[in-house]
């Protein structure tokens, strides 16, 4: 065995993710805030408080550069900038801006996401993406996000895993609940060509109000395998559930990759991974190796214009040791796919915290464990590990 080291490139983005419903608590004017309280929806359990990082974002940065990273993915809120149609709020405007300077002020760079999942519940109560004049809907709310963008913020993300909308759209279209026990259900097309227009919309809403930021927007790869025979089936499933969005991007700066697991494509379609596999808390297939499929796929779609960066990549588990094994195990792969030379520049853990994962705060993705009843904070080993890491830029290797 031999034991090197690889050096991830100067200004390599090494951080950790969140997203605004997730952790902030009380997101009362939101379309999942609704959903969460309404008992035909069957969901397991509410937000509520989260981790009550509207109050404590400044203790969870601070924790974060303490421990070493360098980058912070988090997300704005919209059902708080714009509570009502037309009626913005300057002090959650204000909120958000003194969150991008309190990251600048501890050494750690802003990765600003302006849609992650949520929207307000008047969005949802005139039609959704799908209405008339939502895109222009989005797209001033982008523009009322310039003071919290337009200074510090290199990297701004339109929409997060546009492909997970459609798709959850398409489930509503049709009146299902729950996915199948592999692959993903069909996403709704129109919501698929809304997202796609509006993401073009805030693109250049971004460029014209923040023109030192890099824009793009992040895709949930699900890091499909054919069987043999099975190429052509499994690019027939995989175009409108992953290759439309990321054909979407070209034209942008970066796209996000957010990669957890995979998916064999059979001639019949999805296979379910076998039962005696490694399972995440999840019940995803443990499998370190899917961010390196899912980099080098993005790449071969988008081409060598548009930069990746891992926005996300982690496991749901109770074991902070598998949660190390994961992660080394996926920048290993991170590691192998710049030695060839894709463009990557960047890496982030879901997540920075334990926290409020759709609907249960059972799947504990965190880096940092949060107590339910007094929000206190505490690192795992693997952010430390992580965070050490952050400070070389130098990854441990063991090759045969």
């Amino acid at each position: 065995m031999t034991h090197t080291s690889t050096a991830f490139p100067a200004g390599f983005l090494w951080g950790a993710s969140t997203a605004a419903h997730q952790i902030e608590g009380n997101n009362v004017n939101s379309d999942w805030w609704r959903k969460e309280h309404d008992p035909a929806a069957k969901i397991a359990e509410p937000s509520l408080d989260a981790c009550d990082s509207y109050h404590r974002w400044e203790q969870d940065m601070d924790l974060l550069a303490q421990l070493g990273f360098t980058d912070y993915r988090f997300s704005v809120e919209w059902a708080r900038i714009e509570p009502v149609e037309g009626t913005f709020s300057r002090a959650e405007i204000a909120h958000y801006r003194r969150m991008v300077e309190g990251a600048l002020a501890r050494g750690l760079r802003p990765m600003v996401t302006l849609h992650h999942f949520t929207v307000p519940r008047w969005f949802e109560d005139r039609g959704g993406w799908t209405a008339d004049g939502a895109v222009e809907l989005f797209a001033r709310y982008v523009e009322h996000c310039a003071p919290i963008i337009a200074d510090g913020v290199r990297h701004v993300c339109t929409i997060n895993e546009p492909n997970m909308i459609a798709v959850m759209a398409g489930l509503a279209k049709r009146g299902e609940q729950g996915f199948p026990p592999a692959g993903l259900p069909t996403p709704d097309d129109g919501t698929t060509q809304a997202v796609i227009a509006a993401h073009h919309a805030a693109r250049e809403v971004v460029r014209a109000v923040a023109p030192a930021a890099e824009v793009g927007w992040t895709i949930a790869n699900q890091v499909y395998q054919a069987l043999p025979g099975a190429e052509e089936v499994t690019a027939a499933y995989r175009y409108p559930r992953e290759d439309i969005f990321i054909e979407a991007a070209r034209g942008d700066d970066w796209i996000g990759v957010q990669s957890y697991t995979r998916t064999k494509i059979g001639a019949d379609g999805p296979i379910p991974a076998p039962e005696d596999v490694e399972r995440t808390l999840t019940q995803w297939e443990y499998y370190p190796a899917a961010v390196g499929h899912a980099l080098r796929h993005t790449a071969d779609v988008i081409g060598p214009d548009v930069a990746l960066i891992v926005t996300e990549n982690g496991i749901a588990t109770a074991d902070d040791t598998r949660r190390v094994d994961y992660c080394a195990g996926a920048l290993n792969e991170v590691a192998a796919a710049i030695e060839d030379g894709l463009n990557i520049q960047g890496w982030l853990a879901w997540s920075a915290l334990d926290n409020y994962e759709w609907g249960s705060f059972k799947p504990t993705f965190g880096l940092i464990a949060v107590d339910p009843v007094t929000f206190a904070r505490t690192a795992k080993p693997s952010a430390v590990w992580l965070g050490g890491l952050g400070r070389t830029r130098a990854l441990p290797r063991t090759t045969a």
